[in-house]
């Protein structure tokens, strides 16, 4: 039995450990300035699992549309379905705030958050070219939306 899964809104007190698992997890992390500023302009939650954080969440709420901007597992803690937990919580809250559908950008190459997406409900419906800083140069973003409403 593992510990239970709790969340809360994210907090400046939250960004070292945030910053921690960001960096763990992507070649190209959030920086500190960038996790700042959402902030104070988006909805940020962090994910914990009994007292550990194992998680964080960035979503963008205009009128009645979200935009997922960031959603990341601490690196050890990945492959256990956290991800889909994490993702339902952030898609519950933009429900709960109005929103029909999310969009997100998911780097091509990023096959495991891809599949996690696919599984939710979101479809791919568009690409963006060069849109993320690679190594060696820049990768394609595919864009994706899910109704939140049936």
């Amino acid at each position: 039995m593992s510990d239970a899964i709790r969340f809360r809104p994210m907090t400046e007190a939250d960004i070292e450990a945030v910053l921690k698992i960001e960096y763990a997890a992507f070649s190209h992390p959030w920086t500190r300035g960038l996790f700042l500023d959402s902030l104070k302009t988006y909805d940020c939650w962090v994910m914990f699992e009994g007292t550990q954080q194992v998680g964080h969440g960035v979503i963008q709420l205009i009128l009645d549309e979200a935009h997922l901007l960031n959603i990341t597992i601490k690196a050890e803690s990945q492959g256990r379905g956290l991800g889909l937990q994490l993702l339902e919580h952030l898609m519950q809250h933009a429900r709960s705030r109005g929103a029909n559908d999310c969009f997100l950008e998911v780097r091509a190459s990023n096959q495991s958050a891809y599949r996690l997406y696919e599984r939710y409900g979101f479809n791919e419906v568009g690409r963006r070219r060069d849109y993320y800083p690679a190594v060696g140069g820049r990768e394609d973003a595919l864009v994706m939306v899910c109704p939140l409403f049936d």
